[in-house]
Order: structure tokens, then sequence, then C-alpha cells
């Protein structure tokens, strides 16, 4: 497959509307993203321990325990929208998120 045709089954997947322009970057980028890739394909890692960070540090989450909670007057007081201790959000589904009629 040609880069072209990759960028076109990305921008497809992504569900991107890419110009011509943009293409050309986005292939360009990306072709130096697999470059780069490959270069640490090459790396010897042997030896080398699985890590899911460079720096040596420890969980440093609480524990995930009960504590006091806001009340809903606390949690709405800054809130753009709220009624009866509830927030008001914009409709998600609906007519104003489809822009069909009833």
């Amino acid at each position: 497959m040609s880069q072209s045709i990759d960028i076109e089954k990305l921008a497809h997947l992504a569900k991107l509307d890419l110009t011509e322009v943009e293409r050309e970057s986005f292939g360009r980028q990306i072709g130096e993203i697999l470059e780069f890739v490959e270069q640490l394909a090459q790396l010897d890692t042997e030896g080398v321990e699985p890590m899911t960070s460079a720096l040596d540090v420890q969980n440093r989450f609480r524990d995930d325990a009960p504590g006091e909670s806001l009340s809903a007057e606390t949690a709405t007081q800054s809130a753009p929208a709220a009624q009866d201790g509830f927030f008001l959000v914009p409709p998600v589904l609906g007519t104003a998120a489809t822009g069909k009629g009833s």
C-alpha cells in the first residue's frame, strides 16, 4: 500500500475529512514517526527490565477510602446553571443534537 492510501485509510478510520495539504503534511509527520520507531527497534534492550516510567517512583495515590462529601448546595454553588441541587446541562440527545424535529 502506498503512503497516500495509508493516510486515506487513517483519515477514514479517524473520521477526518482532510484537505490535500493536510494529507501531505500528515503523511510526512507519520513517516517521521515510523522512522523514529524503526530507530528504537534497533536498540539493544537485552537485560533492560520493562518499566512504566523512566523515573523511579512509587504509586503516590491515596487510599480509596470514603471521606466527607460536598453538599449539593456547595457543589453547585459555582456551576453556570443549577436547580434544586442538580447541575443543569444542555441536552445531548433529542432535537438539539440531531437536528430532527419531534
